[in-house]
């Protein structure tokens, strides 16, 4: 009927089509009335429905996406030895990474980047004096805090420093001079750089520029790996103290006291901050308003929490390692491995490394039942406190003279 014409026709619009239908004037007084208003919510319904179904299939489209590029890691099958780089200068610092690189802390103040895929060297740089914390990566930038002059406790009192150097190249893109070293591990947010220092400040630095966001002074010593959730930064002291400040002006929000220092990892989960402190203990914490849930004696000081999918992950001083439940703490295994556990595991969906010092090897325990499932021999006496990275598909332990990189052995042809 759109190209019918004729005397006897009236066009019959409606208010929110730009749509003219020519019907017989005598047929028009005869239909019913066309409901606008339905027409208008039916068609608001199909766009709603049509934008759910879209972004569905963005949202399953993501996750297919990162499932395809971050590989998940096996560390009970067997793992062989992909690459080494070889160097007789290696620290207790923790390495940094992104997806193809490693950022590996040598003493004497030396930052080498290797291939992450064969452990090749792309640069070097020298920042001078000593490293005071161990590195940290984002997407542009690799962060290396330095120290000047005498150690933190010795006279005089040494100075700090705090360098973003290009990923690419090396080279210094920002430095501050700071009044004391920074030290454990320096932590990396959205917009800020978070570290902890020898004189008791905590710092929020502006990543881009270096320059100071905030501070905030206490009388303690700072020698943590700080975390961040939501609005908080978590960070440990010397003396024992879990301070939670508000990430964007520093200001403290509470702090708990334990008997211990505290220098391991702290976890969050489900709206419970969990950490180990060096009186022997593991705390759980309602985020909230820190109220003690519950805590779990070990035999010694506690030097990693980590969070994993059946309970919590607690490594002592004491050799060994406990399975605790999330919600009470209750003990779901133990188990004793050769040497101190110094440094934080490595985990996965079937286990965790461990890399005891005064042994040969790394060692992955089972999360179901913490036994023995793999070992990955580093052909020395470990006594290196840097933890294992992941890269990629790669496991990557430092030893005290080098780096090796395990990976799955490659597909016979």
């Amino acid at each position: 009927m759109a190209g019918y014409t004729s005397k006897d026709s009236e066009p019959l619009q409606t208010p929110d089509y730009k749509l003219s239908v020519n019907i017989p004037a005598k047929q028009a007084n005869k239909l019913t009335p066309v409901n606008t208003n339905l027409v208008r919510w039916n068609e608001r319904s199909l766009i709603r429905k049509s934008q759910t179904v879209c972004c569905l299939w963005l949202i399953l489209l993501a996750i297919f996406e990162v499932q395809a590029r971050v590989p998940q890691i096996a560390l009970s099958q067997p793992l062989t030895v992909r690459w080494r780089y070889v160097s007789d200068r290696t620290s207790n610092f923790t390495p940094a990474a992104d997806a193809t690189t490693v950022y590996l802390p040598l003493s004497e103040g030396t930052l080498v980047a290797l291939n992450a895929a064969n452990g090749q060297l792309r640069w070097k740089a020298d920042v001078g004096g000593s490293l005071s914390a161990s590195p940290v990566a984002d997407d542009r930038s690799v962060y290396v805090a330095g120290q000047n002059g005498a150690r933190a406790n010795e006279q005089p009192q040494a100075t700090g420093t705090l360098r973003a150097l290009s990923k690419t190249t090396g080279v210094t893109v920002w430095m501050r001079t700071l009044q004391a070293p920074l030290s454990g591990s320096l932590l990396v947010g959205e917009d800020a750089l978070f570290a902890g220092g020898a004189d008791g400040r905590v710092y929020a630095f502006d990543k881009r520029t270096g320059l100071t966001l905030w501070t905030n002074h206490f009388a303690e010593v700072f020698s943590s790996q700080p975390a961040a959730t939501g609005h908080f930064l978590y960070i440990g002291s010397e003396q024992g103290s879990l301070f939670v400040l508000d990430q964007a002006t520093g200001k403290a929000a509470w702090h708990y006291q334990t008997r211990g220092p505290i220098q391991g990892p702290i976890a969050i989960v489900n709206g419970t901050v969990c950490f180990g402190a060096g009186d022997g203990y593991v705390y759980a914490l309602r985020e909230a308003n820190s109220k003690l849930l519950w805590r779990r004696r070990t035999g010694a000081a506690v030097q990693s929490v980590v969070s994993v999918e059946n309970g919590l992950l607690a490594a002592s001083l004491d050799n060994f390692v406990y399975l605790l439940s999330a919600n009470r703490g209750s003990l779901i295994w133990r188990r004793l491995l050769p040497g101190r556990i110094s440094a934080r595991p490595v985990t996965a969906a079937d286990g965790a490394i461990f890399t005891p010092l005064s042994t040969d090897s790394a060692i992955v325990l089972s999360l179901r039942d913490g036994k023995p499932v793999n070992t990955l021999p580093i052909g020395e006496e470990n006594s290196s406190s840097a933890a294992p990275i992941v890269v990629d598909d790669l496991v990557i332990v430092t030893t005290p003279h080098g780096l090796l990189a395990f990976a799955r052995p490659p597909a016979k042809p």
